[in-house]
């Protein structure tokens, strides 16, 4: 069963690839690409569910399906195996499901692209990369998986070709991607210099081993567990777009909306979380790189929720929601709570591309228009969508009933995990206490932006050209049904998964993570009450009714830590209305943008002005550096004492020798003569010595 979930993707992709133009005309191409990708991505999809609930839930054991012998060089034995376990059942899942649909949603988005066969082809080949990656037995076969990821985004990123932006933006996530994975591939040789294996099962085994070892690196000496830790971590930052390595991810909107869908749901950026989960016994031996990786989630978080708040494209809105949502992920592993990191994965694969297709049937409608600015008042005239839109809003901004545990959308149970999480690990992390405020800070503004973008998209006057309002129209039921599924699992994910992937539910993770972290056992701190043997004592009286209904403890948590998340909700959706209903903002932000805007306005419009940094330090410098080798050391050095220099010689003598030959038989007498007259002399000198 696990090969043909992870091999059906790459026959797909081959048949669409390389064979997709030769069936006769372009709509029997585009027709049998279209069915035999979605319909293999239907049959992965299908099977995945089939051993996510067996393994999860049966009794099945954590088994490793060998392939075929791969490396065998001396100490290194990395063969080709398949790993499954419960943490692998969880990303077959997420990554085949949003697939398929996307596949599916594809057939109505794509239908008037004349290259279908070659966008399917694309599409199977990046999910095969990610199963490979997620089935890895080893980090070799991970590595594997890894750049195959970075190879089908860029062929996707770039697949308008003919568009300069598209390419810049290609090569602009390939390398970014390349200066992470150099961090990974370092990680890699570290591991197999302790270790003297890739292999996961062998290395986790032997990891406490490495606890006392130092290393030098980079001229110091550091810890082995926390240098190995480090350097994989760097490799994650790269693929799952964390401050400072995160500029490629917003630029990947150049793709076809399915695309961004599928890259920022199910497959690229959720790689980076699943090597910190898939190693978490080097990161539980780790706690500074783990407090580093608390920070930097945490700082991710905040950063790309703030640049989203006045984004007018609503991809971008979006995309900027993903790295915030992935700097959630990364401070709920970096507290050790990686059941909660992987839940949030879970449930954001949902919810995220939900939000991506509906904006690719906002698109669809309105003429493939992508700013905000230009659009309003379609909500009746995209009824499915809008309200596609509004339960996706609804799941990422975490609505729910907090403490219940059994009513809310998916992110509630998620996100408030992870939130929940950083408030328990406060007295062992310095760093969560920060990710705790941080994540609130990053709620609140996650409401308001979301909102905004229902608010600007579906409310109000249309600002767009008359025309493209009249014809706008629902999309086909191709493109509406992946909606109608991903909704009910935006809807439903979190309720029916929460005591799975929270609890160790009948050993849900088979050893695959560490179980009950974030689980609600924090010890309440707070001395408000005395506890006497009925509980708090006479808090009504005491205290007062406020004091007993914000500390006291709801599932080990004071309740304030569980009610403060949907506080910061409702409180975005309260301040966006009141900006984008109630209020004249539009008009304000036009004259905003007209007088040049704000300080504060143009930071967060400009990204806090990073694009900008790097090209005036990293591209600048590499630029002047290329064209001091280039200019100075090929040209003038090599070229100019080398090959130019040889044959500007040669050219140069040649002419000047050209000036004997003048046809004058006298000439060549004389010359002969001279010649004889130098032998003789020769001969002469050499007698007479």
């Amino acid at each position: 069963m696990i090969y043909t979930i992870v091999f059906a993707p790459l026959i797909g992709a081959m048949i669409a690839g390389l064979a997709g133009t030769r069936f006769g005309s372009q709509l029997i191409s585009a027709t049998l690409s279209k069915v035999v990708t979605t319909g293999l991505l239907f049959v992965s999809a299908i099977l995945s569910w089939m051993v996510f609930i067996n393994i999860g839930f049966g009794d099945a054991p954590d088994t490793t399906y060998p392939l075929f012998r791969w490396m065998d060089v001396g100490d290194m034995d990395a063969n080709w195996a398949f790993k499954l376990d419960t943490l692998t059942a969880v990303m077959l899942v997420v990554v085949n499901s949003v697939s398929a649909l996307v596949h599916l949603y594809s057939w109505g988005y794509m239908e008037e692209d004349p290259y279908q066969p070659r966008f399917f082809s694309y599409l199977s080949l990046f999910t095969f990369a990610m199963l490979m990656l997620v089935t890895s037995d080893n980090f070799i076969q991970l590595f594997f998986g890894w750049e195959g990821v970075g190879l089908a985004s860029y062929l996707l990123i770039g697949y308008y070709y003919k568009k300069p932006s598209a390419n810049a933006a290609a090569i602009k996530a390939f390398v970014t991607n390349r200066v992470g994975d150099v961090g990974l591939a370092l990680g890699i040789m570290t591991i197999f210099l302790m270790f003297g294996s890739v292999n996961f099962d062998t290395v986790f085994a032997a990891i406490e081993s490495g606890v006392d070892t130092s290393l030098p690196f980079l001229g110091l000496e550091f810890n082995a567990v926390e240098l190995i830790a480090f350097l994989l971590f760097i490799g994650a930052m790269g693929k799952s777009a964390q401050f400072v390595l995160h500029v490629w991810l917003p630029d990947a909107m150049e793709g076809p909306t399915p695309v961004s869908a599928l890259i920022h749901a199910a497959t690229m950026v959720t790689a980076g979380v699943f090597l910190v989960c898939r190693a978490y016994p080097i990161y539980e031996l780790a706690p500074n790189t783990s407090g580093f990786i608390t920070a930097v989630g945490a700082f991710t978080a905040l950063f790309a929720a703030s640049v989203a708040l006045v984004q007018n494209d609503i991809k971008r809105v979006i995309a900027y929601s993903t790295c915030s949502q992935l700097g959630y992920m990364f401070f709920a592993a970096g507290v050790g709570a990686y059941n909660a990191a992987m839940f949030h994965l879970f449930t954001h694969a949902f919810f995220k591309a939900l939000l991506f297709l509906c904006a690719g049937s906002v698109i669809h409608a309105l003429h493939h228009q992508q700013d905000m600015r230009k659009m309003g008042g379609i909500w009746k005239k995209v009824p499915w969508t809008y309200g596609a839109m509004i339960i996706g809003t609804l799941a990422i901004t975490g609505i729910g009933i907090p403490g219940s545990y059994t009513w809310g959308f998916a992110g509630f149970f998620s996100k408030d995990a992870i939130i929940e999480a950083a408030f328990d690990a406060r007295g062992v992390s310095n760093a969560a206490i920060f990710a705790f405020w941080i994540g609130i800070t990053a709620a609140l503004m996650t409401s308001f932006y979301s909102w905004r973008l229902i608010f600007m998209t579906f409310h109000g006057e249309h600002r767009g050209k008359r025309k493209y309002f009249d014809e706008a129209h629902e999309s086909p039921w191709n493109m509406r049904l992946p909606l109608v599924l991903l909704s009910i699992g935006a809807v439903t994910a979190g309720a029916l998964f929460y005591k799975y992937f929270m609890k160790d539910y009948g050993g849900f993770w088979h050893g695959a993570l560490p179980g009950y972290a974030g689980d609600g056992h924090a010890e309440i701190s707070n001395t408000l009450f005395a506890a006497g043997e009925g509980g708090y004592d006479k808090p009504y009286e005491s205290k007062g009714f406020i004091a007993w209904l914000l500390f006291r403890p709801v599932h080990g948590y004071p309740y304030w830590v569980l009610l403060l998340p949907l506080v910061a909700s409702l409180s975005g959706l309260v301040i966006a209305w009141f900006m984008y209903v109630r209020g004249s903002v539009m008009e304000k932000i036009q004259t905003i943008e007209e007088t040049g805007g704000t300080p504060l306005y143009n930071f967060l419009l400009n990204k806090w002005y990073v694009d900008e940094l790097y090209d005036a330090t990293v591209v600048r410098a590499t630029r002047k550096l290329g064209d001091l080798f280039w200019k100075v050391g090929d040209v003038r050095l090599i070229d100019g004492f080398g090959p130019n220099g040889v044959a500007s010689f040669a050219h140069g003598a040649a002419k000047r020798v050209s000036k004997l030959q003048t046809g004058y038989l006298y000439h060549y007498a004389f010359v002969m003569l001279i010649g004889v007259a130098v032998l003789v002399f020769v001969a002469f000198r050499g007698t007479a010595g």
